[in-house]
């Protein structure tokens, strides 16, 4: 790569990831130099065992939010939620443009629609092979083959170098669409010189390449031959155009008719249909209450549910809670997706259920009906070969994967101490000689519940975990101070503790526990409110616990008159 020995300018470009690192989903990035930023990718993530009631996880921009003047444009590389999950919320107090292709615009419009904002967003439609200027950086769009259509990864000329964001990518030599990965370009781009590759990691442990898109359309074949008697109910991700574009093309086939059901599949099959990223001919797609005209050899349904979720059009399908869609012995489900890790319980358990009710099921563990959107080691080891960086910084994997891809670049010949293992919130320091790893922002998780976006913290979990294991005991009680008596209770209302009508004694006991603490106090001259709420806590916390080997959160209201 060519040196600028003549420069003096001793400014460092400053990679940052907010998220997606020791993590799967809430992607985000962030490149600074100077009083310039730019951001790739927001992304949202799903909550873990440990956060009871949340909804979904969006990283912290606080940093972002501080430095908001510097930001001159948000680029994003593809539609999927882990990537614009978050954008609703960030753009709340992040008033930059947003860079993004055709369909990924149109899912992004859908989701935004829901919000309010004071400062409309500014979407800006990108191509592939478009450049944009944004303050010192001039990215541009590659088109990349990803389990959605229009994916995008970046080429971002900076004062210092070229660094390339590779977004999520796979290399499929036959695509759905035609349109496959620009290999060309990005060996061009090798040519004249990367200084940084930011490079997914989701499947490096995974050998070889992953198959193409088409495999499942030959696999939809087969199963469509096979069940000519069978209505077919076909679970798979919303974002998955050209997945359901296969299903279309092989109901069409075999004369029947598609009905769509579940939110997120009706909000991205309709705006795909209206960008032209799906061809449905006439008279094919039909409203999900017009599926009771038709026999079940007639009918082919598309709906969400592919990874369990509680609340899902194929979940409420297995537990006979679809208004619309009730499943029997003439129905196949096909499950196409695998699980997120963390979601098997999920999807085990509405297997089972439908196995229960005797309906033929097919998913990705007996059957080729899902193929990967994320290279295996063969493809990432092809991108290395073609773009062949002085640095690199893995993105988008857990700890193992990021780990993995350190190894398999090392096997290639990169040196050790050019690769860095980063953590979210550190800052990757670089210049047109040297990188380095120095400092750290702002960063976390934010937790969505319903409409609180960051009021369920640490402490507010904390207390879901407690009342989750051990349940709640209310000790109410009114009493006087100035003539030291109890006048009335203590009353006792339990919640996930015991049956209190089974536990008449237990609950005798803890009103007689109260009574003395407060007499107690009473006796001590303790008669501050604070003070007897405390006794009455401690002294029932060792009773239970010496009784239940329990800790249930106790709350005493304490009423003086």
């Amino acid at each position: 790569m060519a040196k600028n020995k003549g420069s003096k300018n001793t400014s460092k470009l400053k990679v940052i990831s907010l998220g997606g690192l020791g993590e799967i989903g809430k992607n985000i990035t962030v490149l600074e130099y100077e009083n310039d930023i730019i951001v790739i990718d927001c992304g949202m993530g799903f909550p873990d065992d440990e956060m009871p009631g949340v909804d979904f996880v969006i990283p912290d921009t606080t940093y972002l939010e501080k430095n908001a003047d510097k930001i001159r444009g948000i680029f994003i590389t593809h539609g999927h939620e882990d990537h614009i999950g978050a954008l609703p919320y960030a753009l709340r107090d992040l008033h930059a443009p947003v860079y993004a292709t055709r369909l990924t615009l149109g899912i992004l419009r859908n989701k935004l629609s829901e919000h309010i904002y004071e400062v409309q967003p500014e979407l800006v439609e990108c191509a592939a092979g478009d450049k944009v200027k944004a303050g010192v950086f001039t990215v541009e769009f590659i088109h990349v083959n990803h389990s959605i259509a229009d994916a995008c990864c970046f080429a971002i000329k900076t004062p210092v170098g070229t660094v390339v964001h590779t977004g999520d990518f796979k290399v499929d030599l036959t695509p759905v669409d035609g349109a496959m990965i620009d290999l060309c370009r990005l060996g061009q781009l090798g040519n004249e010189g990367v200084l940084l590759l930011l490079c997914e990691s989701t499947n490096v442990e995974r050998p070889g390449y992953t198959p193409s898109e088409k495999n499942v359309g030959a696999s939809l074949e087969d199963i469509y031959l096979k069940n000519k008697d069978k209505r077919i109910i076909i679970a798979t991700f919303s974002s998955n155009v050209h997945r359901v574009q296969q299903i279309v093309n092989t109901a069409v086939k075999y004369n029947r008719k598609v009905a769509i059901t579940g939110r997120s599949m009706l909000n991205v099959v309709s705006a795909a249909i209206e960008l032209g990223y799906m061809n449905v001919p006439e008279g094919v797609l039909i409203d999900i209450n017009e599926i009771k005209r038709y026999n079940p050899e007639q009918l082919t349904i598309v709906t969400t549910g592919s990874q369990g979720e509680p609340m899902s059009a194929l979940y409420r399908m297995a537990f006979s809670d679809h208004d619309k869609v009730e499943l029997g012995p003439r129905d196949l489900v096909v499950i196409s997706a695998t699980p997120i890790p963390g979601n098997e319980k999920l999807v085990g358990k509405i297997i089972n259920e439908l196995s229960r009710k005797h309906i033929s099921i097919i998913h990705s563990g007996v059957a080729d009906v899902h193929v990967s959107g994320h290279a295996c080691q063969e493809e990432i080891k092809m991108m290395h070969a073609l773009l062949r960086p002085t640095y690199l910084m893995p993105i988008h994997g857990e700890s193992r994967h990021l780990l993995a891809h350190k190894a398999l670049a090392e096997s290639m010949g990169m040196p050790a101490d050019h690769i860095f293992i980063s953590e979210i919130g550190q800052v990757l320091e670089l210049d047109k000689n040297s990188a380095k790893q120095n400092g750290v922002v702002p960063s976390g998780k934010v937790l969505v519940d319903g409409y609180g976006v960051g009021d369920v913290g640490n402490i507010v979990l904390r207390d879901r975990r407690h009342l989750a294991q051990d349940g709640l005991i209310v000790v109410v009680a009114t009493i006087d101070t100035d003539q030291r008596l109890l006048l009335s209770g203590p009353d006792v209302v339990s919640r996930g503790f015991v049956y209190v009508r089974e536990a008449e004694e237990l609950m005798d006991d803890i009103r007689e526990i109260a009574a003395e603490a407060i007499e107690k106090c009473f006796n001590d001259d303790a008669l501050d409110w604070n003070h007897i709420k405390s006794r009455v806590k401690d002294d029932l916390t060792k009773y239970l616990y010496a009784k239940t080997k329990r800790k249930p959160m106790i709350l005493p209201v304490i009423m003086n008159i």
